[in-house]
């Protein structure tokens, strides 16, 4: 555990020291602050005042009103919430169901590894948002369905990273050095494989986050996300769309925050793998360490 702590914090200063990550990772902890203290902000983000629907930017209303007169920008601070929290679902989901696949198909092999891989194949061969949609279809239209549906859509990319990197150390030395002691299959899987393979699925983690909001969003765009008045960027975008020429900031700004969001993840996706690969191939001891039980 200290060894893990130390290496995070050695991944956290690297990533700090890189101006790209850098920005990516100081816009969304603003974007996770803000959505965490989006109480203290002086508008209600249901609250209707349709006699100041429409209103442009200003003072007041720093991203202006909608259609109803709530406030976009407190409304786009909600959303992030909606956003985020789908986002870290999703993950759970996608790496509580995949990684253990993917461990078990790997170091097994054999006829587990070809059961598991075909309903791998099965999910893989469905397109993330038809699958989600269809999903969406059979729990119902909600933020819990949406989160659900996002996550499995993910169990996929766990499952294929997990088994190939187990493939490639399943028959290391130190591995056979566990089995030779006597440390059993769920052991040697979870005690020691797992912690020498989580460099690319830390990768994988933000990746996929930064897929699981464009997918919320999207299929709140489509109009079978999260139900309304629910904040959701997906849905802002989908309103704002019929005010491109009144009032484009409607759909403009909270279109912008979305951008941004994702670009941070997928910036700080590519910087760490730079890193790790960096530090896999200088032979750092904090990366891709052998962990001995």
């Amino acid at each position: 555990m200290r060894d893990g702590l130390a290496f995070a914090l050695s991944v956290g200063r690297g990533l700090a020291a890189r101006p790209g990550s850098a920005l990516g990772l100081a816009f969304l902890a603003a974007v996770i602050v803000a959505a965490a203290c989006g109480g203290l902000l002086p508008f209600d983000p249901l609250a209707q005042n349709l006699a100041e629907a429409l209103k442009p930017p200003s003072a007041a209303n720093w991203f202006g009103t909608d259609e109803l007169g709530r406030d976009i920008m407190t409304r786009v601070v909600f959303g992030a919430r909606t956003s985020l929290i789908t986002a870290a679902g999703a993950v759970a989901i996608a790496a509580l169901v995949g990684v253990p696949i993917g461990l078990v198909a790997g170091f097994f092999g054999g006829w587990r590894d070809a059961v598991l891989m075909r309903l791998i194949d099965v999910l893989l061969a469905l397109p993330g948002i038809l699958f989600a949609m269809a999903m969406i279809a059979v729990l119902g239209r909600s933020q819990t369905a949406a989160l659900v549906a996002v996550g499995v859509a993910g169990i996929p990319s766990f499952a294929r990273i997990a088994r190939a990197q187990v493939l490639s150390l399943r028959a290391l030395d130190f591995v056979t050095a566990v089995r030779s002691f006597g440390g059993s299959s769920g052991y040697i899987m979870f005690k020691t494989v797992l912690p020498n393979i989580m460099s690319p699925l830390m990768v994988q983690v933000v990746v996929l986050s930064s897929v699981a909001i464009l997918l919320e969003a999207a299929l709140a765009f489509l109009g079978v996300g999260v139900p309304p008045p629910t904040p959701s960027w997906g849905e802002m975008l989908r309103t704002g769309k019929s005010y491109l020429y009144e009032a484009p900031y409607y759909a403009v700004l909270p279109g912008l925050i979305l951008t941004l969001t994702i670009l941070s993840f997928d910036t700080i996706g590519k910087e760490l793998t730079r890193l790790l690969e960096h530090r896999q191939g200088a032979g750092s001891p904090g990366e891709m360490e052998r962990v001995r039980p």
